[in-house]
């Protein structure tokens, strides 16, 4: 029988952490810090580091508090530019709230809150879109430009109607490498530094000029923080990836020590294979940016909380993570090409990553039914888990500060 005394949790009969159960919060510290043991949280700071306690896996108050702090407090990637063409407009939901993105007749991207000036109705619902000059609420028809300034009302409202400061909130918005990225707190330190250090990685693959060639969506029945957690290792990779090891050695490559908000290393192709494929072999063209050692290499990089980014010499790979729960997360995968590659069948790397992801995901369940038994004990990581440390650090860091921010390095 397992010895909860040792975990610091306390259990309902199902086997789930019960809310609120064990923990040892700062009194009056007004929610600054997760719902959480926070003994516990800290264990996970020292080398070489542990999985957080199962409460962070399977509670709603949890994710609440991440919604608001990883997701609301950062820089959320809500996307491709390229979704969003001249004159159009989208609504995301970013952490614990929801962001109207805009783009005018001329190209400039701006971000307002999704709520009307009048009575506070959403404007557009989640996960829709449309094009055109004009925002109507579709509550009482008030109606703005794309710059987010009030054009029209349906009836007069005398002295009360003031166009000039009844326009849209604005939020935070930036376009990086042909992504957008939200902040929706409005305090998060500028994008460049929360990606600080990894612009030289990045920039060979111009993302910016690259195309979606394919997107597979995965309803994953898992927390969001296990798909990242095995995202940033390959220890499982002899156990449950027999076609990635044929083309990649598993133990190849080297991780980053990062200064910013983003963790992640590589892994190097094997001999005679050009790409990760079944084959080994490429169907498509290398990305012309891609030369010399990078041609024998792929960077598997996450940029916090969402977004992870795979560069292959010749496509690159993404997915960005939804948390609909506390045990379920849509994951939507995209495979990105450029433009030389137009009229190749993608399928050699989708047929790969699709049968890699169903691997990773069915790993991931398992570990979130484990975590929900009362025998889950956190134990510690590998030497090759090291990336996986440096990622848990940092969201047991905002546990425990309130605010999501690079973990010490140890």
């Amino acid at each position: 029988m397992t010895d909860l005394s040792r975990t610091g949790e306390s259990r309902t009969g199902s086997g789930r952490t019960a809310p609120g159960a064990g923990l040892s919060r700062t009194a009056g510290d007004g929610g600054r810090t997760a719902p959480l043991d926070l003994l516990q949280v800290r264990r996970c700071l020292e080398p070489p580091g542990m999985m957080l306690p199962a409460a962070a896996y399977l509670s709603d108050d949890v994710l609440d508090f991440e919604r608001r702090v990883l997701f609301g407090a950062g820089w959320v990637c809500a996307g491709r530019s390229a979704d969003l063409g001249p004159r159009a407009r989208r609504a995301v939901a970013v952490g614990d709230d929801s962001v109207l993105l805009a783009r005018d007749e001329n190209g400039t991207l701006r971000a307002f809150y999704n709520v009307c000036r009048h009575r506070g109705h959403e404007l557009m619902p989640c996960g829709s879109g449309a094009t055109g000059r004009f925002i109507a609420c579709p509550y009482h028809n008030w109606v703005y430009d794309l710059s987010g300034r009030l054009d029209r009302v349906p009836r007069e409202h005398g002295d009360a109607y003031r166009p000039d400061r009844l326009g849209l909130v604005p939020a935070r918005a930036e376009e990086w490498h042909g992504f957008i990225f939200v902040n929706t707190s409005g305090d998060a330190d500028p994008l460049e530094s929360h990606l600080a250090g990894i612009e030289e990685i990045i920039a060979p693959y111009e993302m910016e000029r690259l195309t979606v060639a394919a997107s597979h969506e995965y309803d994953l029945a898992a927390n969001w923080k296990l798909a990242v957690e095995n995202y940033h290792e390959c220890y499982h990779c002899p156990a449950i990836h027999p076609e990635l090891c044929r083309v990649s050695p598993p133990d190849s490559g080297d991780n980053h020590r990062p200064e910013g908000l983003w963790a992640g290393g590589s892994m190097t192709l094997a001999d005679g294979a050009e790409t990760m494929s079944m084959s080994g072999a490429s169907g498509g063209a290398f990305l012309r940016g891609v030369t010399g050692p990078l041609l024998r290499k792929v960077e598997y990089l996450h940029l916090f909380p969402n977004l992870l980014l795979s560069l292959h010499p010749d496509y690159v790979m993404t997915h960005l993570l939804d948390p609909v729960g506390a045990g379920r997360t849509k994951v939507t995968c995209q495979w990105l090409f450029p433009p030389e590659a137009e009229g190749a069948d993608p399928s050699y790397a989708v047929d790969f990553w699709d049968l890699t992801n169903r691997q990773d995901w069915g790993a991931c369940e398992g570990v979130q039914r484990g975590v929900a038994s009362r025998g889950y004990v956190p134990g510690p990581f590998a030497p090759d888990e090291e990336v996986t440390h440096q990622w848990i650090a940092s969201v047991a860091t905002a546990y425990l500060t309130g605010r999501l921010s690079p973990a010490e390095r140890k």
